[in-house]
């Protein structure tokens, strides 16, 4: 059996759990205040995901850089090539904000879309 010690962000409490699991399954969690705790314990211990965030390269427009983020979270595993794969792209303006950049980036199902809006 395995420990994880970890901050909770489902809610305001921002409770310190700590998460006992053995091969990716949650057996127990202590620590936390409300519910949420444990799904989040859960979720942490199978396969965390995160919001991502970072900037693309643009070509010829207002600003040097354009703000993307994910649609929804990524997983915490895919952040590192998903940076490149941004990395691998240089945007032409004019861009809008909500515009996907990279639709279904490395096969996870969740789009790169700008952040803000570049004129041309």
């Amino acid at each position: 059996m395995e420990r994880m010690k970890f901050l909770c962000v489902s809610c305001p409490f921002g409770c310190f759990l700590t998460a006992e699991h053995e091969g990716g399954k949650l057996t127990g969690v202590s620590g936390n205040a409300c519910p949420a705790g444990e799904r989040y314990a859960a979720r942490e211990v199978s396969g965390p995901v995160r919001s991502f965030t970072t900037t693309a390269r643009v070509d010829g427009g207002m600003l040097p850089r354009c703000p993307v983020r994910s649609r929804s979270p990524l997983p915490l595993s895919d952040f590192f090539a998903v940076k490149r794969e941004i990395d691998g792209i240089t945007l032409k303006p004019p861009v809008e904000i909500g515009q996907t950049i990279i639709k279904n980036v490395l096969e996870t199902g969740v789009d790169i879309i700008a952040s803000r809006s570049i004129p041309s």
